[in-house]
This record gives structure tokens, C-alpha cells and sequence, in this order.
């Protein structure tokens, strides 16, 4: 059955500090394409590939790669809380394909998700429970991080995964493109701050208030240009983007994580979930791009991108 692609940016600061409207309009157009394009493949299934920001995932056990059998949201910069409507007998049926292709690849009864998986679905369905679901936590944050071909192949398995499955499958990879935003790193992090990554689940609402105060007068100070955070990069963010358009995938596997961050911030490994996104699309033989969006945005700290894809076969 076939598969297509939905890849997208995201922002906490979406809705907080919004820039220009006339830029507020353009992604907001761009988004229309992705919706229609979505509803015209109607899948009956989502592959939903995303990172997390020290809310599901901590430094007392961090994989690489996670596949929720089952899994919620925390409801974290307004998106909403509550579980995600996970298939599980396709969530298990995946976990035993890339499994038995002999990539390790953990898979949790318990995910925890945060904003970087419920503000796609929120966007593009109206919700969190629109559609039968798989979520897939690629580490994108949390390093050391492995190679860009580790996650080709993640994403390569789940596409042949998703195509044994006989459903119509949306993979939606979430994050990126080039941004640096005040995300704690564990290297020479104060005791109190490391012992947050270490073990920060269920925080209290008003220790979450705090934290996403924070993370908004960030936004503020970048796009007031007051800010110490790495730039934006627009040339590497559309660089990108034409290697995945043309499925030269493996000229991203030479890049090394050393220099995700040195050009692009240490947030650019999000794209991990476009890669494999379209990893997964090119197993199912050559596909086309039919829509691409970009624009840097610093109110959002974000190189934005929306991206669609599918094989020629899909109309």
C-alpha cells in the first residue's frame, strides 16, 4: 500500500511571539497545502517520527530510537494533554520488522510525548486523536548522538515496516530545521539543572510555567537580536532540503554530528526526523516533492520548513 510524507517544523513559540503577518500567513498557507495534501492521502495510518525536549525521555535511560506501543501527551506550550490513539497491533507489528532486520530499537507501553509530536497532529488533524497513530522518538537533543546513517536506516526499516503493514501510512517527521533555542545540555550543567535531565519527569505546573517562561523570553530576546544563540542558518536549512528532495541520502550521512551543531545549532538534529521520513519513502522506490515551504523565522526561533511528498504511483 502506499506511503507519502509530511515533514514540518515546530515552535513552542508559536502563538506566543509570532512574527510579521505577513509571514504569520505564509506558513499558515503552507500548512493549507500540507492539510490538503494530507486529507487527498487520507491515511488510515500515521508513522509519527519526532524528538523530545527533556520531557519523555531523560538521561536515567536514553535510546536512540523508541517506538511507542502506547503512549501520551504532557500537554506542554498549550498543546493538549492526554494519550495518543496509538495502534498497537501496528506499533508491535513494526517493532518486530526493525527488529528482525537487526536494528536495535526500543519500544515503550508508557511514551511520553511532548509539544514536538502534539502540535503537528494538532495542526495538521484538528487534534491528538484524529487518526490511528505510531509514534517514534528519535533522540535529536540529548548527546552524545550517533551517525546520520543509523538514522537512514531506522528510517528505511520503518518504510518497509509500514508498507508490510497494507495500510495507507502518512510517515510525519517533526522538528528542525536550524535553530540553537536554551535547551540544557548535561556537560558542566549546575547539580540542580542536571538532575532535571537526569530524572525530570512530572514536573509541577508551576515548574513548567517557569520553564516555558523562559524558552519565551528567549524568543523574544532572538528576534530582538539581543540574544547569544547561535543564528539561523538559511543556506544549510535549503541545502538540506534539496538533498532529501533529490533522495541523495547519502551525502547526509557524511555529515557528522559536530557539524549539525557548528552550523546550524545543536536543535538542527531534529532534522533526524526528516531524514528518516524520507528514508522511509524512498523504500517504496522513487518519490517527488509536491509541495516545499521555507522561511526563517527568529520570533521562533526556527529555520521553518513544511515539506510534502509521495511516489509518483500516489495521486
Amino acid at each position: 500500500m502506499p506511503l507519502a510524507v509530511c515533514t514540518t517544523s515546530h515552535s513552542p513559540l508559536m502563538g506566543e511571539n509570532d512574527p510579521a503577518p505577513e509571514v504569520a500567513a505564509a506558513v499558515e498557507e503552507a500548512f493549507a497545502d500540507a492539510r490538503a495534501f494530507v486529507a487527498d492521502f487520507a491515511p488510515d495510518l500515521v508513522l509519527l517520527l519526532g524528538p523530545d525536549h527533556y520531557n519523555g525521555f531523560f538521561y536515567d535511560m536514553m535510546p536512540p530510537f523508541c517506538l511507542g506501543t502506547g503512549a501520551t501527551s504532557v500537554g506542554d506550550y498549550r498543546t493538549a494533554a492526554g494519550p495518543l490513539p496509538v495502534d498497537r497491533d501496528a506499533a508491535y507489528a513494526l517493532v518486530r520488522h526493525v527488529l528482525a532486520e537487526g536494528l536495535d530499537l526500543a519500544y515503550s507501553e508508557r511514551m511520553f510525548v511532548d509539544h514536538g509530536l502534539a502540535q503537528p497532529l494538532e495542526i495538521l488533524f484538528g487534534g491528538l486523536d484524529a487518526v490511528p497513530l505510531v509514534p517514534v522518538f528519535i533522540n535529536s537533543v540529548a548527546e552524545p548522538l550517533g551517525p546520520m546513517s543509523r538514522v537512514r536506516r531506522l528510517g528505511e526499516a520503518l518504510g518497509r515496516a509500514a508498507a508490510a503493514l497494507d495500510r495507507r501510512v502518512l510517515v510525519l517527521g517533526s522538528g528542525g530545521l536550524s535553530h540553537d533555542p536554551p535547551v540544557p545540555r548535561l556537560d558542566g550543567a549546575p547539580p540542580a539543572v542536571a538532575e532535571r535531565l537526569i530524572a525530570g519527569r512530572h514536573p509541577t505546573a508551576a515548574q513548567r510555567a517557569e520553564h516555558e517562561q523562559r524558552v519565551y523570553a528567549a524568543g523574544r530576546a532572538f528576534a530582538a537580536g539581543t540574544s547569544t544563540i547561535a543564528p539561523l542558518n538559511p543556506e544549510w536549512d535549503r541545502r538540506l532540503m534539496a538533498l532529501l528532495a533529490a533522495g541523495e541520502l547519502d551525502e547526509i550521512d557524511t555529515w557528522t554530528p559536530e557539524e549539525f551543531v557548528e552550523q546550524a545549532g545543536h536543535s538542527s538534529h531534529e532534522v533526524r526526523t526528516w531524514i528518516a521520513a524520507y528514508a522511509a519513502l524512498s523504500t517504496a522506490g522513487p518519490y517527488e516533492v509536491r509541495s516545499s515551504f521555507y522561511r526563517p523565522v527568529p520570533e521562533w526561533i526556527a529555520g521553518f520548513g513544511i515539506t510534502t511528498a509521495a511516489t509518483a504511483a500516489v495521486t
